[in-house]
């Protein structure tokens, strides 16, 4: 049976009214207070409905309950028992799920029931719509300004060891031999028992870690024969080849290895580590995990926001810059495959940049045009953008809007200038280019009548941004996009985003997401206490009588509870003599 609670609708009595008025002010302005008024009516419970039945089997936990802690797990990076310690006797949690019964049904929630739960959210990618509703809101309720938006990615690592090349074989075979056994015993007894021996316990498979330097090469290449007599053993066994196990050694040999046909004898060739593709298995826990040359083993975060161009503290801490991008990608992609879909995305919300910066990994001349486009100005460095000592480059040629030169770095005009489709030509007067200072180092070639200039369309644009990027101007509206620096680490000290407790690419994404809706939760409710530090709030529980009451009555108790130690004294004493 389904069960969701109406948290629109509000109590004849106020279930929180035994709080006194200091802890029920800060429950209010905490994150809690801000989850409980704004996010939790939000939560698409709806999606989670059609899962179970209306009308059959026991009572579900309160769906709106149970995303909540979903969220509040990820963003206060806690594991499956803290969550459940946390729901059961954290107030805080309390008031933010408006939980006012104390009961088991309410407050409690067995680990089984958790992974269940999270288990449907990841399969069925609600996470995505848990951001954009709680996005969405909280660009409402704040009024965040989306014209100005920065954009990076931080490197992300799942819940899986760091293994070497003879790590990775060894361990698919491993994994391969336990299921094997599991699944399909008398396939397993076929396998030759020194395979069996050093690599089906775990005793033995840690005899791979001791490895000296100077053996490593003959042992991979030891391995991988192993690893290939297994995959040729079963390839024609179809229950043991639709094994994911089998399937795993299968990627290994082939992204590891050259197989060498000759005299109808098959021979096994180790690859050199600059042959293996970024997207090869990582380790066998993590399939779904690549390489990136700059950061490692993992997965990459794209993270976009707003932010406020000012140094105006006082503007600042009450101006909410809000996450209203994030998706997760494989370690070996490009940052600049990521920018013009997380530009549509946002675009989708009705959250879209008129203004994005980013470094020059975004910054390419498809990507500056792709967003003008789209009618968002890209705000970024040329990669590589720094021309070579002492050479004339050709940004520091002054251009006019249509993309022809008006004049060279030492003021002369061009004679001639044409454009053919996207190649532009310009003649320079041959005796004065010849007499030139800089004809040695400039791109200005000789030709038959004059000192010709060749260029393309975008090696025109590109030299124009160089010219730009040296100004005061461009200087000061880019330095802003440090601050997604400060994100990156915020993320990673309140929730935890580059070391995740989960493995492979649904799980890593769905935790990523949530770790970035606690920073916009966390963020909006710093904002909104600062913005209401210095008022008063009546509307509730600051109100004159109920002031009146806890004052006469932490009077009475001040009187009352040395009365009461007396007198539970005193009869105590008078029992035991009677009792004696």
């Amino acid at each position: 049976m389904i069960r969701i609670k109406n948290h629109k609708q509000g109590h004849l009595f106020d279930p929180w009214r035994y709080l006194s008025p200091k802890r029920r002010q800060l429950l209010d302005q905490s994150w809690a207070g801000l989850f409980k008024e704004q996010i939790l009516c939000e939560l698409p419970v709806g999606k989670l409905a059609p899962f179970f039945d209306d009308s059959f089997g026991r009572p579900t936990k309160e769906l709106h309950t149970v995303l909540g802690v979903l969220v509040l797990q990820q963003s206060l990076d806690l594991d499956d028992q803290q969550t459940i310690d946390q729901l059961a006797f954290n107030i805080q949690w309390h008031y933010a799920l408006n939980i006012d019964e104390e009961s088991d049904s309410a407050k409690y929630m067995c680990p089984k029931t958790l992974w269940n739960m999270r288990s449907i959210a990841v399969e069925n990618r609600l996470e995505a719509l848990l951001f954009d509703n709680i996005t969405n809101k909280l660009a409402d309720v704040f009024k965040v300004n989306t014209d100005k938006q920065r954009i990076d990615s931080v490197h992300i690592k799942s819940n899986m060891r760091r293994l070497g090349r003879i790590g990775i074989f060894s361990k698919s075979i491993h994994k391969f031999l336990v299921n094997l056994k599991r699944s399909h015993n008398r396939q397993f007894e076929t396998v030759n028992k020194a395979i069996i021996d050093k690599y089906f316990s775990e005793q033995a498979l840690g005899c791979f870690s001791m490895v000296k330097p100077s053996e490593s090469k003959k042992t991979l290449a030891s391995v991988a024969d192993d690893l290939f007599d297994l995959v040729e053993q079963f390839k024609d066994s179809k229950p043991v080849s639709a094994m994911h196990s089998y399937k795993l050694l299968e990627r290994v040999l082939k992204e590891q290895c050259n197989l060498n046909i000759s005299d109808d004898q098959k021979r096994v060739e180790v690859k050199k580590p600059k042959e293996v593709a970024s997207d090869s298995l990582q380790n066998p826990s993590d399939p779904d995990a690549t390489y990136s040359g700059h950061k490692g083993q993992g997965y990459q975060v794209q993270v976009m926001e707003t932010y406020t161009d000012t140094e105006n503290k006082e503007v600042k801490s009450k101006t909410l810059n809000l996450i209203t991008h994030v998706e997760v990608e494989k370690a070996c992609q490009s940052d600049a495959q990521a920018l013009l879909p997380a530009i549509e995305s946002t675009k989708k919300q009705g959250l879209g940049p008129q203004q994005l910066s980013a470094d020059s990994l975004y910054g390419s001349d498809e990507n500056l045009e792709s967003a003008k486009s789209m009618g968002v100005e890209l705000v970024a460095p040329v990669k590589n953008g720094k021309p070579e000592k002492g050479a004339v480059s050709l940004s520091q040629f002054e251009f006019s809007k249509t993309g022809h030169v008006l004049t060279c770095p030492q003021g002369q005009k061009p004679l001639t200038s044409k454009k053919k489709k996207t190649r532009f030509t310009q003649g320079f007067d041959c005796q004065t280019c010849a007499k030139c200072p800089l004809v040695n180092d400039c791109p200005v070639k000789s030709g038959k009548n004059y000192y010709y200039l060749r260029y393309e369309e975008k090696a025109m644009r590109i030299a124009k941004r160089r010219a730009i990027e040296q100004t005061a101007e461009f200087k000061d509206r880019y330095r802003w996009r440090a601050g997604s620096e400060a994100t990156m680490s915020e993320l990673d000290r309140r929730t935890g985003v580059k070391r995740l407790r989960v493995r492979g690419f649904k799980a890593v994404r769905f935790s990523a997401t949530l770790k970035a809706i606690g920073i916009n939760l966390f963020r909006a409710a710093a904002v909104r206490k600062a913005a209401n530090y210095d008022k008063a709030d009546d509307s509730r529980i600051k109100t004159t009588l109920n002031h009146a009451i806890f004052f006469v009555k932490e009077q009475f108790e001040r009187i009352f509870n040395p009365l009461k130690k007396y007198f539970d004294l005193h009869f105590n004493l008078y029992e035991y003599k009677l009792i004696t």
